[in-house]
C-alpha cells in the first residue's frame, strides 16, 4: 500500500521522547506521532500511553520530504455519543440568536458591560477613600 496523507498504516514504536514517539513504518521509513496526537485527553508523558516496541495503527497526517507526521488518536474511530451526553452538552451551548449576533452588536454589548464594571469599580474605590470631596485637610 502506498503511503499517502490520510491513510491508516501499521508501525512499530522505536523511540519515545518528551515531544512524541517515533514509529517505523513500511519500507523502513520513520514518522513522528507528536504528543498532541497521542490521545484525546491531555498527555503529560507519552510513556503513559506508548512503550518502545508497541505495534500501533496510525493515520498519516502529512508527508513533507523525509518528515512524516502521524496521529494515533485520529486513527481510532470516535465512540458514538450517548443520548445523555448530547443532552448534557446541549446545556452548555449558547442560544442560536447569540451566535448569529453581528460584530457591532457584540461590540456595543462589550462596551456597555465594560462601562458598568468601571462605574461599579469607581463607586467601590471612592467609598473606601471616603468619597469625593470628603478628604480631610490638616
Amino acid at each position: 500500500m502506498a503511503m499517502e496523507a490520510g491513510s491508516i498504516v501499521e508501525g512499530k514504536v522505536t523511540r519515545i521522547t518528551n515531544f512524541g514517539a517515533f514509529v517505523e513504518l513500511e519500507e523502513g521509513k520513520v514518522g513522528l506521532i507528536h504528543i498532541s496526537e497521542v490521545a484525546e485527553v491531555y498527555v503529560n508523558d507519552v510513556r503513559d500511553f506508548l512503550s518502545e516496541g508497541d505495534k500501533v495503527q496510525v493515520k498519516i497526517l502529512s508527508i513533507d520530504g523525509n518528515k512524516i507526521a502521524l496521529s494515533l488518536k485520529q486513527a481510532k474511530p470516535k465512540p458514538p455519543e450517548t443520548e445523555s451526553f448530547k443532552q448534557r452538552r446541549g446545556d452548555f451551548r449558547k442560544p442560536q440568536r447569540q451566535l448569529s449576533a453581528s460584530f457591532e452588536d457584540k461590540l456595543s454589548k462589550f462596551l456597555k458591560d465594560s462601562d458598568e464594571r468601571l462605574t461599579d469599580l469607581k463607586r467601590k474605590t471612592d467609598s473606601k477613600r471616603g468619597g469625593r470631596g470628603s478628604r480631610r485637610s490638616d
